[in-house]
C-alpha cells in the first residue's frame, strides 16, 4: 500500500500538491468556492484540457462531471443509476460507474421547479440539507443514501464494458466538519492501493472541501477509487454533530483523466491497436508533462523511454 500524505498550512485555503514517491501526487484545499478555486484549477491543469462527452478516448485530458445534466426523473426524490455516464453516446459516454453499499442507493439533488416540488440540495431527505450544503457549480449535488462510500470504476468511454484507468481523481465535497473523515482512495487494476487523500475539513454551513490525487505510469494508473463521504449517511433526522461524531457530507463536481485502455498496453486511443494514432498521442506530448497516460513509466516526463516502450506494444491487442 502507498499512503498519500501531505500538510497543508493555512487560515482560510489550505492548498498544495505534494509529490510523495514517483508518480503519485494529492491535492487539498479548503474554504468557501473562491478559495479552493485556484487548487482545484492546478489540479485540472495537471490532467490537462477539458475534453467532449464523446465516445472513445482522447488519450490524455481530463473529463467532468457536474451532475446539472441530470434529468429531474433521475434526481430526488428518486434513485439516480449509478451506470448513467457509462453510456454509448453523448453527452452521457464519460468512461465512469458508480454503485454504493447494498441497501443503499445513489441520489442527486433536485434543482428549483422541479415537478415533484422536491427540495433542492436534499432538502427532500432531511430540512436542515438545505442550510448546511451548497453547490460549487449550481444547482444539484451527489451523494449516496443509506451510506457514506461511493465507488467509481473507470471504462473506455462509449464501450460500457472495456476497462480503463486514469492519471487522476478529484471531488468537491460540501460541509466536511471533521478531519480525517472524507476520503478518496485510488486502486490499480488488480486492486491495490496506490494512495489515500484526505479532504480537509471546512467547518460552517456552506463551505467547501476538495481532494484529488494522481497516479502516473502504465502499472499505476487508477482503475477504480473508494470515496467516504463523512462519517453520516443522509437521512431523514440526521445532522451534524460534534458531540456524537455525525458529519453529514455531500458532493459536487468530479474531476477526473481521461479513461486510456488498461487491456491494450500502449493503445492511447482505445481502439484496440497500438499504432499509429497512439504514436502521435504520445508525441504530442513530448517533453515534461502532469499526469499524462502517454507517460508510461512515470517519470514525470513523455520521452525516448515512453517511445520505446509504445513501439514495443505495436500492433493490435493480443497480437
Amino acid at each position: 500500500m502507498k499512503t498519500v500524505s501531505t500538510l497543508f498550512v493555512g487560515a482560510v485555503a489550505l492548498a498544495a500538491a505534494t509529490a510523495t514517491h514517483a508518480g503519485v501526487q494529492s491535492f487539498a484545499a479548503a474554504g468557501d468556492a473562491a478559495a479552493i478555486q485556484a487548487t482545484v484549477d492546478q489540479f485540472r491543469a495537471t490532467l490537462g484540457q477539458l475534453n467532449g462527452n464523446v465516445p472513445g478516448s482522447f488519450g490524455s485530458g481530463r473529463r467532468e462531471i457536474n451532475w446539472d445534466g441530470v434529468s429531474d426523473a433521475l434526481s430526488s426524490p428518486n434513485a439516480f443509476p449509478g451506470d448513467f455516464f457509462n453510456f454509448t453516446a453523448s453527452p452521457r459516454a464519460r468512461g465512469v460507474a458508480f454503485a454504493t453499499d447494498a441497501g443503499s442507493h445513489l441520489e442527486v439533488s433536485a434543482k428549483t421547479g422541479n415537478p415533484s416540488a422536491a427540495l433542492v440540495e436534499f432538502g427532500s431527505i432531511e430540512p436542515n440539507y438545505v442550510e448546511a450544503f451548497s453547490a460549487f457549480s449550481p444547482q444539484r449535488l451527489f451523494a449516496p443514501v443509506g451510506s457514506t462510500v461511493t465507488s467509481a470504476q473507470f471504462f473506455i468511454p462509449g464501450t460500457v464494458t472495456i476497462a480503463a484507468g486514469v492519471t487522476g481523481f478529484g471531488a468537491i465535497f460540501t460541509d466536511v466538519d471533521i478531519a480525517n473523515a472524507t476520503t478518496i482512495t485510488a486502486y490499480d487494476a488488480a486492486g491495490e492501493e496506490l494512495g489515500t487523500v484526505t479532504a480537509p475539513a471546512a467547518a460552517g454551513n456552506g463551505l467547501f472541501s476538495f481532494a484529488a490525487i494522481t497516479s502516473t505510469g502504465f502499472e499505476s494508473r487508477i482503475a477504480s477509487v473508494k470515496i467516504v463521504s463523512g462519517t453520516a449517511a443522509l437521512a431523514a433526522g440526521v445532522v451534524d454533530n460534534a458531540r456524537t461524531g455525525a458529519d453529514v457530507v455531500a458532493m459536487d463536481d468530479f474531476i477526473y483523466g481521461e479513461p486510456t485502455s488498461l487491456t491494450c498496453q500502449g493503445d492511447l486511443n482505445g481502439d484496440g491497436d497500438t499504432g499509429s494514432p497512439d504514436l502521435a498521442i504520445l508525441l504530442g506530448a513530448w517533453g515534461p508533462t502532469g499526469a499524462n497516460p502517454a507517460d508510461f513509466n512515470g517519470d514525470g516526463e513523455v520521452g525516448a523511454w515512453d517511445i520505446a516502450w509504445l513501439l514495443g506494444k505495436w500492433g493490435p491487442c493480443g497480437g
